[in-house]
């Protein structure tokens, strides 16, 4: 039950570091370092901040990616007779119950 939970948290952190809530997030606190602890804010910070922007970047680039292949793969599930309606709706599951679900698949062929 834990490792279930844990494994929806982690997923949904996941989903949010790809709002551009996340971006204000990070801008937020940089401003934030920079009005109550200026003096500590080195290269270090400048590169710890720099680091979480970019992290920020490709979460949400990565995103973008996978909900276009997700919007074609259900276009393609509708338009196809033969496909299985449980399909369209996968990507709703955890990353181990599409692992192992295509596992499953794999082992029927």
């Amino acid at each position: 039950m834990l490792a279930k939970t844990a494994s929806s948290v982690l997923t949904n952190l996941g989903a949010l570091s790809a709002k551009p809530l996340a971006f204000l997030t990070v801008v937020a606190y940089a401003a934030l370092w920079i009005v109550f602890d200026r003096a500590s804010l080195d290269w270090h910070g400048v590169a710890t901040l720099a680091t979480w922007m970019m992290t920020v970047f490709i979460q949400r680039s990565e995103h973008r990616d996978t909900q276009a292949v997700h919007a074609k793969l259900d276009e393609l599930l509708r338009a196809h007779q033969e496909a299985q309606d449980n399909l369209a709706r996968i990507d709703e599951k955890e990353p181990e119950e599409i692992e192992d679900y295509r596992k499953e698949k794999n082992e029927k062929q």
